[in-house]
């Protein structure tokens, strides 16, 4: 079975939005393990808001430099869970029809490598309380942002996760890896 795993960079205050303020952390270090997480991932999944930034972001960039990561974002498959949006426009996109814990289901149960999201929203929060998140990975970037500490409201947020790996990388950042606690 596919393994989900999801990737949010986040700061010390619990930012995760409008994430520019990762640039000065993406050395060399950090790109290596983005790149080992594409290069296990043959499918990414996504809520709308997510979509509709990087539908807006990654088109527009060099797909011929590979340090960009724009071939694999522009032509991975990708599964949006959206009510509302029908007719994506970005290249290789399907909108998950119907319940979302049934389509996701069947998506783990395809063959294929690892199924990454990027963000913590109501879609990934949906997707931990029914079991389906095998790793969360949350870039912790040495950072006070300021403003709302969250993307959305997530209403009973209660999930045990238990530690997996840590990586500390030169500039600061620290990538700690959870799992779920099998209830």
């Amino acid at each position: 079975m596919r393994k989900i795993i999801n990737s949010t960079y986040i700061t010390l205050d619990g930012v995760i939005e409008d994430p520019a303020w990762t640039m000065p952390y993406f050395d060399d270090e950090a790109a290596a393990f983005a790149g080992r997480q594409t290069d296990a991932a043959d499918a990414l999944l996504m809520g709308r808001r997510t979509y509709d930034g990087f539908a807006a972001a990654w088109p527009n960039m060099d797909e011929s430099d590979p340090s960009t990561g724009a071939a694999y974002f522009n032509n991975v498959k990708k599964y949006v869970a959206s009510t509302t949006l029908t007719d994506p426009e970005w290249n290789n996109t399907e909108v998950l029809q119907g319940d979302l814990i049934e389509e996701v289901t069947r998506l783990k149960a395809q063959p294929g490598r690892d199924i990454l999201m990027y963000g913590y929203g109501v879609v990934t929060h949906a997707l931990v309380e029914a079991g389906l998140v095998d790793e969360v990975r949350f870039w912790i970037h040495p950072v006070l942002q300021g403003g709302p500490s969250v993307s959305a409201p997530l209403a009973d947020a209660r999930t045990t996760l238990t530690l997996a790996q840590t990586t500390v990388m030169k500039s600061g950042v620290i990538i700690a890896c959870y799992r779920p606690v099998p209830r």
